[in-house]
């Protein structure tokens, strides 16, 4: 999948053979039953050009991750607990893309409403009561989580 999500076109198996075998020695036949499997699993579709097929990538390597975060994130049995404890893991870089799209994220979100629109709220009546007024709220520390880090992304 790596070759055909980097070229971003139709590929033959014959052209990911010859790319591959660059790297190491690998078989026609080998290449030919992982494209054929990944056409059975639906993560390319492939149209027939002489006599050879052209395969195209269903869906790009950022939805595949996506969906594999997605994946993992639903199946936890305290979703929070997670985030946290992936976030904890993230690198300075992964964090900055992180801030990147939720900032894309909320500018197409017609629900999410920027806070430099929202409207300011009112005064609070407690000053009197000896409450203190205008400080803000104390924000919980954020670190990461206890055993976080691993592997900066998958080895493939």
């Amino acid at each position: 999948m790596t070759r055909v999500w980097q070229w971003n076109r139709p590929v033959t198996v014959r052209e990911v053979l010859e790319d591959l075998q660059k790297e190491r020695s690998i078989a026609y036949t080998t290449v030919m039953t992982v494209m054929d499997n990944l056409h059975q699993k639906g993560w390319v579709r492939r149209e027939v050009e002489g006599r050879a097929y052209r395969y195209t990538a269903v869906s790009t390597r950022a939805a595949y991750s996506a969906a594999l975060m997605n994946e993992a994130w639903s199946t936890s049995d305290n979703p929070a607990a997670a985030l946290v404890a992936f976030f904890g893991m993230m690198s300075a870089e992964q964090r900055d893309a992180l801030e990147d799209a939720m900032r894309v994220v909320q500018r197409t979100d017609p629900v999410a409403e920027p806070a430099a629109e929202a409207e300011p709220a009112p005064e609070p009546a407690g000053e009197a009561a000896g409450e203190v007024v205008g400080e803000p709220a104390a924000e919980p520390a954020a670190g990461p989580a206890e055993g976080a880090g691993g592997p900066e992304g998958p080895g493939r």
